[in-house]
């Protein structure tokens, strides 16, 4: 993925986000997100955007300069944000587990956390659910893969 420029991957998240909150969006469920803008920083890829809901749309922008605008943080690798919006780990455990982090305006991190999770993951279309629980599988296989490989050799 790091071969991928930036603006393509935004655009990506970009599309499956607007996919998957569409009709939240719709209800007005996201209003307390309006105008606000969140980071999402995939650590070990060194990939960071800013997430922007405005006028009932969800925008992701890369951010590799450093959004000025952004209120809220939340850090983690691709493997364990895979997990988180694939809904195979929930977000206290990540956070307890330190393996996400959360700087910024706390409170804005929990509101957006708490009203994803209240999304209803039926309503996700069934390709999109099942592409994000293979991948996050995948992710996590190769995580674990990896450092038995380590622990192996080492």
């Amino acid at each position: 993925m790091r071969l991928v420029p930036r603006r393509m991957l935004a655009q990506v998240f970009e599309r499956a986000a607007a996919t998957v909150l569409a009709d939240a969006l719709e209800r007005g469920e996201l209003l307390a997100l309006e105008g606000r803008v969140l980071g999402i920083d995939v650590l070990d890829l060194g990939l960071r955007f800013a997430v922007r809901v405005n006028a009932g749309h969800v925008r992701i922008a890369s951010s590799d300069e450093g959004d000025a605008a952004i209120e809220a943080r939340v850090q983690g690798t691709l493997t364990d944000l895979l997990l988180l919006a694939s809904r195979l780990e929930d977000a206290d455990t990540l956070f307890f587990q330190r393996r996400l982090g959360l700087t910024g305006d706390t409170e804005l991190g929990l509101n957006a956390r708490n009203l994803l999770d209240q999304l209803d993951w039926a309503q996700v279309s069934l390709p999109l659910r099942i592409v994000l629980n293979r991948a996050a599988r995948f992710a996590d296989w190769a995580r674990a893969s990896s450092r038995s490989s380590r622990e192996i050799d080492g």
